[in-house]
């Protein structure tokens, strides 16, 4: 007769397995069904954002500007310190040279006069301290010593001054570094947007920049035809914003590159500071000290007159030069050319006459 056998049950620990093996093969279905199922951003939310990401890259293009500056100043200083230490220390070294000849001299014809060693003490400052009780110092030496005590002390302050310029140049090296590298996150992420869509909408979005780069082409030419002036007008500017416009035209069509001054790539604040150079007045590097350096006119463009610099945004981060009718000429952002554009096409923080 067959013997049957009962089947074997399975284990508490083997059902639990498998329930969460399921539960979360259910899961990773459920999240794969949600991402296909999200919208592809549109063309028109791609350039928002990619708008706002080149704001941010233009905020840290002028700290990188600006750390930049810092540097380079900085530098300038510390090389005049170090220059201005060495000298002093060959001074000092003379002086000390001097007072040891005289103590040779001394021992050769019967010992060191005890003015002497003082005056060849670590610390000037205790030989003048000592030298009245012992009343054998004469008017010569103490003068000596009141000259190498002094030299010291600037040496020693001069000395301390280039560590301290040292260590900013080393903290202002990082804010470089790290403003360098925010510009270039931002740019890639600027970029990786724009990857996702599709060629023909990456071409709509120039196009649409293109043409309204070239209307406000356009518009700044009618008041050139209206003015008989260059390729934009120059009536109310005074002689120096008139060239500076005139300098700024030159560069139309030039490739937008942060951190650039010119001639032939700029940033937002590199191109004003260029045309106005050209015109032989000199403005600060970043758009932020540029808002500073001239008078204060306001915020409306019916105030403003060719030449002046319209300052952006709350952070004041970007800047072109108004040229008339409406029109600003700039360097927008990176991937852009130097080009005219509507003055009100981004909100304007305060506009300064040069």
């Amino acid at each position: 007769m067959a013997t049957h056998r009962r089947p074997k049950q399975p284990s508490r620990a083997r059902i639990s397995v498998l329930t969460a093996a399921a539960a979360t093969a259910v899961a990773i279905s459920a999240q794969a069904g949600a991402a296909s199922a999200a919208p592809k951003p549109t063309k028109e939310s791609v350039k928002a954002q990619v708008d706002k990401l080149n704001e941010q890259a233009e905020v840290a293009t002028e700290k990188y500007n600006g750390a930049k500056e810092k540097q380079h100043e900085l530098q300038k200083q510390v090389n005049d310190l170090q220059d201005q230490v060495a000298r002093q220390q060959a001074e000092v070294s003379t002086m000390q040279g001097t007072l040891g000849q005289l103590a040779s001299s001394q021992y050769r014809s019967g010992g060191i006069d005890p003015t002497v060693q003082l005056m060849l003490s670590s610390d000037p400052s205790q030989f003048l301290d000592k030298a009245s009780s012992l009343d054998q110092v004469s008017a010569q030496q103490a003068d000596t010593l009141r000259q190498l005590q002094e030299k010291q002390r600037k040496l020693d302050q001069d000395k301390a001054e280039a560590q301290q310029k040292l260590a900013e140049l080393d903290s202002t090296a990082k804010e470089l570094k790290d403003a360098k590298s925010e510009v270039q996150q931002k740019l890639s992420k600027a970029q990786s947007l724009l990857n996702t869509l599709t060629a023909q909408e990456r071409a709509a979005l120039q196009a649409a920049e293109t043409a309204a780069a070239q209307r406000a082409s356009r518009a700044a030419q009618r008041t050139n035809l209206s003015t008989g002036g260059g390729s934009a007008s120059t009536v109310g500017a005074s002689s120096y914003a008139a060239a500076a416009i005139r300098a700024a035209e030159t560069r139309l069509g030039s490739p937008y590159v942060y951190g650039s001054t010119g001639p032939s790539t700029f940033d937002c604040s590199g191109l004003m500071l260029w045309a106005y150079n050209q015109a032989g007045v000199s403005l600060p590097r970043t758009s932020q000290a540029q808002a500073g350096a001239g008078t204060y006119v306001g915020t409306s463009i019916a105030d403003a007159k060719p030449g002046d610099l319209i300052i952006y945004y709350s952070s004041m981060s970007h800047v072109g030069m108004y040229v008339g009718n409406g029109q600003i000429i700039h360097a927008p952002h990176t991937g852009a050319v130097v080009r005219y554009e509507s003055a009100t096409v981004m909100p304007i923080a305060k506009i300064v006459r040069i």
